[in-house]
């Protein structure tokens, strides 16, 4: 019972039009890149600064890829009605097949080809350390932007930009060496396969995790876990699971639910996926299937002046109150406490916070004394909720009560 999409759709189509626009602007970052790097390239005659040319040049493809897969990734059909959010973890796992090419192409020309010393001039030089800046600026507001938006393309086009932060610097190392009389040109362009291989690897295993439909982590299912159990009406929680489908995550859980009205029951579900949507980002479907409490004992709650077992004649000034569990089978007692009134000497709101507090003890009935009428007042709502029946009693004494409780 209850699948919901509710209103964080909003949000999150104005959370996919950002991550499109840096999907742009990241093309826009690796055909700067790609210039520079090929002017560098050319002047130069660097292997390794070749080898980042060659990789800017990967990586312009892969956001094509990026942007193509954020563009179709929330879109559903007849044959797709779930929607093809995975695109994104397709389009991650893409882009790791495609370091892994750039890593190969590096480290063979790099073994087999023949080298020359790089020639270096103040506008290689200048040229190069432009090509190491714009990533690190631009990986730095990438990455915010992927984990507040919770997309793996973004947050792997990030990463990738640091791996040219690192690639980029160990270029400029070739090229200052080369400029000292120093041949490190090969052992640089081995440097750089390292790092990508090493991202290609950590795109690789995050990109299949997803696809391969692993769960949500367990602090995540623990928040949602909870979220179900503080609602008053739930009595219990089967299993809560989910998943990651691009950077949308869809919940599943099985409750069994106090109240037992069709009605009430959409309602309790209703409530429960708005509060995880409120709670949990990035929420896209909360599918909650509830069932009724199968019952063998019932929880009555009954206000006492005293300690005595004296009925009281008001709810919430009541000094404690009597919870008693009745064996539905046989009308045995199998349990019974008093508890005092933790909201007795409060000014404001007393009623609506002794209901609130009996409803997190999980009764089922509360006793009320037949001339104090509760109609309109927030205890009933508090109650109504929660699936809790009010019943009014003439009882005058806890042994008296417990068999009108029991009948």
């Amino acid at each position: 019972m209850g699948e919901d999409h509710g209103p964080g759709h909003a949000s999150l189509t104005s959370s996919t039009r950002s991550v499109e626009r840096w999907g742009w602007y990241s093309m826009l970052v690796n055909v700067v890149l790609i210039a520079v790097n090929g002017f560098v390239a050319h002047a130069s005659g660097s292997l390794a600064v070749g080898a980042e040319l060659l990789h800017n040049g990967v990586d312009l493809l892969t956001a094509l890829a990026v942007l193509v897969g954020l563009k179709l990734a929330t879109r559903k059909s007849v044959r797709f009605p779930y929607g093809l959010y995975k695109l994104e973890n397709l389009v991650a796992v893409g882009l790791a097949v495609m370091t892994f090419i750039t890593a190969y192409e590096i480290a063979r020309k790099a073994i087999n080809g023949v080298l020359s010393l790089p020639v270096v001039t103040p506008a290689s030089l200048g040229g190069i350390a432009i090509a190491w800046i714009v990533p690190l600026v631009f990986s730095h507001f990438e990455l915010r932007v992927g984990r507040a938006a919770n997309s793996p393309a973004l947050i792997a086009d990030a990463k990738e930009y640091r791996a040219h932060v690192f690639t980029t610097g160990a270029a400029f190392a070739a090229l200052v060496g080369s400029w000292a009389g120093i041949s490190i040109d090969r052992i640089a362009a081995l440097v750089v396969v390292v790092a990508i291989a090493k991202t290609g690897w950590e795109l690789l295993l995050d990109g299949m995790r997803v696809l391969l439909d692993a769960s949500l982590d367990a602090e995540t299912l623990l928040k949602i876990r909870s979220i179900i159990v503080s609602d008053p009406a739930v009595v219990s929680v089967n299993w809560v699971t989910g998943r990651n489908a691009g950077r949308f995550r869809f919940v599943e859980a099985e409750v069994v639910l106090r109240v037992k009205a069709l009605a009430q029951a959409d309602a309790v579900v209703r409530r429960l996926s708005a509060t995880i949507r409120r709670e949990v980002p990035y929420i896209e479907r909360v599918l909650i299937h509830a069932s009724p409490k199968e019952q063998t004992h019932l929880r009555c709650a009954i206000p006492l002046s005293d300690r005595a077992g004296t009925v009281s004649p008001l709810f919430g000034e009541a000094s404690c109150f009597a919870l008693v569990a009745v064996r539905l089978a046989d009308q045995a007692v199998d349990m019974q406490q008093i508890l005092a009134n933790p909201y007795r000497a409060i000014d404001r709101a007393k009623g609506i916070r002794v209901a609130g507090w009996l409803v997190a003890q999980k009764v089922d009935r509360v006793l009320v004394a037949e001339g104090e009428t509760l109609e309109g007042k927030g205890p009933v709502y508090v109650f109504g909720e929660a699936g809790v029946e009010i019943l009014a009693t003439s009882a005058a004494t806890l042994s008296e009560a417990l068999r009108e409780c029991m009948s």
